[in-house]
């Protein structure tokens, strides 16, 4: 088989380059080395940025996802017993953000590119890439029992962090940041009409919650627990029980409880690989880099990626510019340090460190404090948690 670009990969990240390629008439096949079901399966983010809501209606699927997503102008912040509202729409010049699932905007892009007869492979096995190194790189892959071969002029590795193509880079030629949280989030997902309006952002003596939504009858609650807790020593009960413990009387009064529809624990981590490029193959998204979700920036720092990939390589096919392929990766990293930096912050701020002294929950308490009362503090998460503007100048 003959592409332009393999892309590998066939969640959000990869779908959406494909389809931004598409419409820009460069060919793409995309390898998924799981079942469609499994990836719509997959339970992430919900936080959109106006960067990828903008991307979403760029590749014409953004219908849905303005019909049934939440505009949100503001977080709360909970600490000290007390709940203090950040206005995002104001701090910010009148941005805000988007409460839609990661599996629907997963979903809209899956169905776009079926619809227009687009090739997705699924469930590809024992997928690897070769001679990236050079101007003919090849993707094999498993299926069925046959062995395939694509030939290609780039390779998109949007294939998470566990995928192939990160692991294939020469390791003298790769750099790799990571810092490992001492603590996961045990997540709740529920058919219940969420506690709050708006997103719930807690500090608690017991550790750090979230009360999170996806739609006005589905809620995602999420709390810190220790790395050793398992999931399956967490009943329902169990759950809402300490979410309670951890709100103030209003969230208590207003929280309606009902059984999971989903509950797992997720490690938190801050990663990122130096560079993204490799010859002709690129990193994108999960595959690059890591957030602890705190911030919400997973998901839309991935959009960036793969809009500043699509923009170089349609101006290689258009143009027969190189520049653009060639500022890739210190493009992406720029805007991701800042990513990532917000996210550490954030994560520092609002969460309880074991073996930290009592000392270190005053200096929360009174970083937030100043941080609410002051229009310049307060701008400060709203800027970034709206994400910043994206910066297209070479």
């Amino acid at each position: 088989m003959r592409t332009q670009v393999a892309i590998i990969g066939a969640g959000p990240s990869g779908l959406l380059l494909g389809q931004l390629l598409f419409k820009a008439g460069i060919d793409t096949i995309i390898l998924e080395r799981q079942s469609g079901d499994y990836v719509l399966s997959r339970i992430r983010a919900g936080i959109l940025e106006q960067v990828t809501t903008d991307l979403m209606d760029e590749v014409g699927v953004g219908q849905r996802m303005h019909k049934e997503g939440l505009v949100h102008g503001g977080i709360d912040m909970l600490f000290g017993g007390q709940r203090h509202r950040i206005d995002l729409n104001q701090l910010t010049g009148g941005k805000n953000v988007m409460v839609y699932g990661q599996t629907e905007l997963t979903r809209d892009l899956m169905h776009a590119r079926a619809d227009a007869g687009l090739p997705t492979v699924y469930e590809a096995r024992n997928v690897a890439v070769h001679d990236f190194d050079g101007k003919t790189p090849r993707v094999t892959y498993e299926k069925d029992g046959q062995s395939f071969e694509i030939q290609c002029d780039f390779i998109a590795g949007c294939d998470g962090f566990h995928g192939v193509c990160r692991a294939s880079a020469p390791r003298s030629a790769i750099q790799e940041f990571e810092k490992v949280y001492p603590f996961g989030w045990l997540g709740l997902l529920s058919e219940t009409p969420p506690v709050h309006d708006e997103l719930i952002y807690v500090n608690s003596p017991r550790g750090f919650a979230l009360c999170s939504q996806r739609s006005h009858t589905r809620s995602r609650y999420y709390l810190q627990v220790p790395l050793t807790d398992k999931v399956e020593n967490w009943s329902d009960d169990a759950f809402w029980a300490e979410l309670r413990l951890r709100l103030d009387a209003q969230g208590r009064d207003a929280l309606i409880t009902g059984p999971s529809i989903e509950k797992s624990i997720a490690p938190l981590r801050s990663f990122i690989t130096e560079p993204m490029r490799f010859g002709r193959m690129f990193l994108a998204g999960d595959a690059a880099h890591i957030v602890p979700p705190t911030g919400a920036k997973g998901l839309n720092l991935a959009a960036t990626d793969v809009k500043y990939l699509s923009s170089a390589l349609i101006d290689f096919y258009q143009d027969k510019s190189e520049s653009g392929i060639d500022g890739y990766s210190a493009r992406c990293l720029k805007r991701i340090w800042k990513g990532e930096r917000f996210s550490w912050w954030f994560t520092q701020l609002m969460h309880r460190f074991p073996g930290d002294e009592a000392i270190a929950a005053k200096f929360q308490q009174a970083e937030l404090d100043y941080l609410i009362h002051s229009e310049a503090g307060a701008r400060t998460i709203a800027e970034n948690y709206v994400g910043l503007p994206l910066d297209f100048a070479q």
